[in-house]
């Protein structure tokens, strides 16, 4: 009965390990899916840098020089309660689209250039969840 017993588990144990791997390589997969190319993510960073930084700040705190005349204040990106409660989809409308798209201030402009770049839109969308990172 012990030998069956010892046989059952290891190959329980075997294919949870199977399971693992794949599971682990499905990730990966995933995550490089969502890879941005470099090129995107310098533009990314270009972008939000003289676009975005002007009323949110170089460190996305809201705090851009813009920013402080604005009614209401721009987002402080590094807010978890924001971080948890929006999708990375919402993020992305927001930067196309602007703040009307998505019920949010009408002062945030969209970036209709952007839509032929979507890399470009995932690279700033990473920025923005950077944000939110604890350090």
């Amino acid at each position: 009965m012990r030998r069956g017993l010892t046989r059952v588990l290891r190959v329980v144990v075997a294919g949870l390990s199977v399971g693992s791997a794949s599971s682990l390589a499905y990730i990966s997969m995933a995550r490089a899916a969502d890879a941005i190319p470099a090129a995107a993510m310098t533009e990314a960073k270009d972008i939000f840098a003289n676009r975005c930084a002007t009323c949110h700040g170089p460190a996305g705190k809201g705090d851009g020089p813009a920013g402080a005349a604005l009614n209401p204040k721009p987002r402080d990106y590094g807010d978890a309660a924001w971080q948890k409660s929006v999708t990375d989809d919402q993020i992305e409308k927001i930067i196309l689209e602007g703040g009307p798209a998505v019920g949010k201030s009408p002062l945030m402009p969209p970036n209709p250039d952007l839509a032929s770049k979507p890399q470009v839109v995932k690279g700033l969308r990473s920025i923005v969840r950077g944000f939110g990172e604890k350090k």
